[in-house]
Formats: C-alpha cells, structure tokens, sequence
C-alpha cells in the first residue's frame, strides 16, 4: 500500500520532539495517567482550549492545538472516547481510525494507548495498543495506484513514522503481529475489489491468489478442464458468453490436527456482471467489477489465517467466472446440468450468483466434507432493501453456527442478521421443466428464494450463507475505511474462526 504508515510500540518518552501528538480522553475531559505525563503542563492549557471550543470528549469528538506552547510537538489531537467504561476491542479499532484520520502525509507522531479507567472489554493495556494499531492501519488504505496527476497537496512529502505509546510494550508487539496479519487480509481483499474489471478478470484473480503460497497456503487453480470434467454446468453456462475462461480456486491452510475436519468458506467470483442476455441497466453498471467480494474476502480470510498462523484446518473455495452478453451466452430458457446432478431452468441470466455458488457449494462439501461451510456472495439487490448498508443478511440451516457468526459480527462491527427459510420459499423455485428454477418468478422476497436455491446444494452440512451486496463495497464509509471496497468479512470470519474453531 503506497505510503502505509511504519507502526511501532514504546514507553511514552515526555518531552521529546515529534510532529502530532495524539491523546485519548473520556467523556468527563480526563486522561489516563500515561497521557498525563506525555502533556505534562499543557493539560491546564487543553482544559481551556476544551472549554471554549465546547468539547467535552464525546465520542467521535476532536480538538486540535497547533503548536501548544509547553509541549515539544508541532500539532496536538485530543480524541474523544465517550464513556471509556463502555469500550469494547472494535471501539479501540475504531479510534485507531480516528486517530489516523487527524494524522499528516507524512511525518512522525506519537498516538498514546491509554484511555482512563477502559473496560475490561476493552482487554489489557499492551492488546488495546494492538487494536488502535489495526485501526490506523485500515484507515490508512487508500486505493490510487491508477492516479497520474495529482495536486501538490495529494502527493506524499515522506514516509509517515507512527509510535504508539503503551506502558507494555512487548504485549502489544506480539499482539499487533496477529492484528496486523488480519489487517493485511483485509487490505488484500479490498485491492481486490477495486481493481478494474478488464485488469482483474478470472483467470488474473486466479494468478494472484498464488501470492498466498508465501503464508504456507496450498493453492491449486482449475481450469476450464478440469470445471467440465467435474460437471460443473451451472457455473461454466455463466461464462460461457465470455470471452475470458472461468476458474476454480482452491486454497488450503493445515494449522490444526492432522485429519481433522477443516471448516470451508466459499466466495462468489463474478469478476464482471453485465446481467447477461437479461442485460442490466448502464446507470450504475461500472459497479459490478465489485460482484466478486464475496471471492475477495475467501482470500483475504485464508491470507490472514495463514500469515498468524491459526491453529485450524481451513479451505476457500472460489468461483471465478465473467457474465458477458456474446453469441454464445445462457439464454432464458436454457436448462443446465450442475455438478450435483440437479438440474436448473434458467430464468434470469441475471440470477448468476447462485449458479456459481451451488456447483462450489457441491464440490467443496463432497471433497473436502468440511465442518461447516460459510458462503460470502453480493447476491441480491433484495438484501439491499431488506436491511441497507448496514447488516449482511444471514442465512443458514444451522442455529449454533448462526449464533457464532452474529457474535462474531457485533464483536467487530461486521454484523449480520438472521433471515427466514423456510418451505414455503422453497416451493418458489420448483420448475415446470426442470429440478429448479434460479429466480422466485417474484420479486418479493428475493434475497431469500436465492437462498433456498443454494440451500439445495449443502444436504445437512452446516451451512450459513452471507449476502454482503450492501456490505462488500459501496458500503456506509466509517472511521477504518473510507475505501469504496471495504473488505468486509474478512475480520468476522477471522473472529469466528478464532473464538470457537482454534485447537
């Protein structure tokens, strides 16, 4: 990532130069005894300052003092925490993003990791210097390697030195290698989200998911043979009307017991989805490069369980295709053979996902017969309506998995909520010619008949579907990411992963 900021842990050291200095507060204007003794007299002076600019440390609040007479530092950030007893580890995240938002291009500065009487939700001293390290780290991305002409102002004038100040510094060091690996995962999958479509196409995608071969990772890539000698019709009609090949990725991580079952994670890969023959209106259309999150966050997740080395058995499952409108493409009508041997009465050409996603659900559940399989997919503009930017929807066949995930998601901020299945739906996609149909014929209800179309493919495996179209780019911009991609999954996935399936 072009000028990522150099991060770093030590004692606080008052009276010594640097250029921003950053300090926490709670909501009553005081500071935690570290703070303390880096502002020294100049705390008198942020009291004054506090007061008649009205702050009074609310959360998300700031106040600057330029050159603060006293104090050997250029600029000073005070950021309000709110009611430090309150602080869970996602709002150390978080502040970590507000600090780096208040941070110059470039240039050396001290963020101090000590907020006065934090919870202990918060965790001890040495993880909540961690966890505002991660934070600076996803705030700092930034996705502009196709800019070239910049205003003097936009161009980095050095490197950006950041040293987080914490009273247990080896903690926070050993801690931040973990939070750093996940944050890097992220940063991974939005990269991939936000290259262009004609740069990152499937078997590009395909190319760069060897870079995970460095953490440890088996990756093995299947091509245009291999998907038709598997059967897997659903997903090659998509990309059949395309003229670059669909691919399968399979990533594998070996941290647990040997034999031991691996937990699965499948992502949606439409690298560009034009609709198909049931073509997709220009307005917004440029959109669809990001139809293949749900693929981004598989492999930012298996990078992340790699590079921190997690004491599981994990494999992604990717399905890489382009759904193009040429002479050759699935029509309306077509009936395709999946790889289950269940077949399907084509709709909407519209209605790819789920093709992708069932013959990737069917493989991954018969070759590897995993713990449990969790699918990522912007499925549906229905989600969108359904819950906005804010929620995933869930959807699964499993009350404890269900479970996991939404505690997972609130401990991160990644949330997701429950949706219903049920027979009803199911009886929506039943066909007149064929095993299925891949839409409702309805468009009430629509995040959910895909659902149930996927459902068909996972038998009684444990299985959670995730629809990330509001969620996996385009999403509510907040203090760690001000990226169009956003990366999302990758952190809750992580946390499922680690609070209930690590040896």
């Amino acid at each position: 990532m072009a000028n990522a900021p150099k991060i770093a842990f030590g004692p606080a050291t008052p009276g010594k130069a640097v250029g921003t200095l950053v300090v926490f507060c709670d909501e009553a204007l005081k500071f935690g005894p570290l703070a303390v003794r880096m502002l020294g007299e100049v705390a008198a002076v942020v009291t004054r300052a506090a007061k008649a600019e009205r702050f009074t440390g609310k959360s998300g609040t700031t106040l600057e003092l330029l050159i603060p007479q006293g104090l050997k530092a250029d600029r000073l950030v005070v950021i309000g925490a709110g009611r430090t007893t309150d602080l869970k580890r996602q709002d150390l995240v978080n502040l970590g993003g507000a600090a780096m938002g208040k941070l110059p291009k470039a240039g050396d500065a001290v963020v101090v990791a000590d907020l006065p009487a934090a919870s202990k939700g918060a965790g001890p001293s040495g993880h909540q210097a961690a966890d505002l390290g991660q934070g600076l780290m996803l705030r700092a991305y930034a996705f502009d390697r196709y800019k070239t002409k910049r205003k003097p102002d936009e161009l980095p004038s050095g490197t950006r030195n950041v040293t987080i100040v914490t009273d247990d510094v080896g903690t926070a060091r050993k801690a931040f290698a973990e939070r750093e690996a996940i944050a890097e995962g992220v940063l991974m999958a939005r990269d991939l989200v936000n290259e262009p479509p004609n740069v990152l196409y499937p078997e590009e995608f395909a190319r760069r998911t060897l870079a995970l071969k460095k953490t440890g990772c088996a990756v093995e890539i299947l091509n245009m043979a291999a998907l038709k000698k598997l059967g897997m019709g659903a997903l090659l009609g998509v990309g059949q009307g395309s003229a670059r090949e669909s691919r399968v990725v399979v990533m594998r991580w070996n941290g647990g017991k040997k034999g031991e079952a691996p937990v699965a994670f499948i992502g949606k890969g439409v690298c560009f989805d034009t609709g198909g023959i049931s073509i997709k209106p220009a307005a917004g259309m440029e959109d669809m490069k990001g139809d293949m999150a749900g693929a981004a966050c598989v492999v930012g997740l298996m990078q992340a369980l790699a590079a921190r080395k997690a004491k599981v058995n994990a494999v992604g499952v990717i399905g890489l295709v382009e759904n193009m409108p040429d002479g050759n493409a699935q029509r309306p009508g077509d009936i395709v053979k999946s790889m289950s041997g269940q077949t399907i009465e084509i709709i909407n050409t519209d209605a790819e996902g789920r093709l992708v996603l069932g013959d990737v659900l069917w493989y991954t559940k018969e070759k590897f017969k995993p713990k449990f399989m969790v699918n990522l997919a912007t499925l549906t503009g229905a989600i969108l309506v359904a819950l906005g930017h804010e929620y995933a929807g869930l959807f699964s066949n499993n009350d404890e998995l269900s479970e996991r995930l939404t505690k997972s998601g609130e401990a991160t901020g990644e949330t997701v909520w429950r949706m219903p299945l049920g027979p009803a739906y199911d009886k929506m996609i039943d066909s007149k010619f064929a095993d299925m149909k891949n839409t409702g014929g309805s468009r009430y209800g629509g995040a959910i008949t895909a659902a149930q179309f996927l459902q068909r493919f996972v038998d009684k495996t444990p299985w959670a579907h995730l629809d990330i179209a509001g969620t996996g780019m385009d999403s509510r911009q907040n203090e760690i990411n001000k990226s169009w991609a956003s990366g999302w999954g990758v952190r809750l996935l992580d946390r499922l992963v680690a609070d209930y399936y690590e040896g």
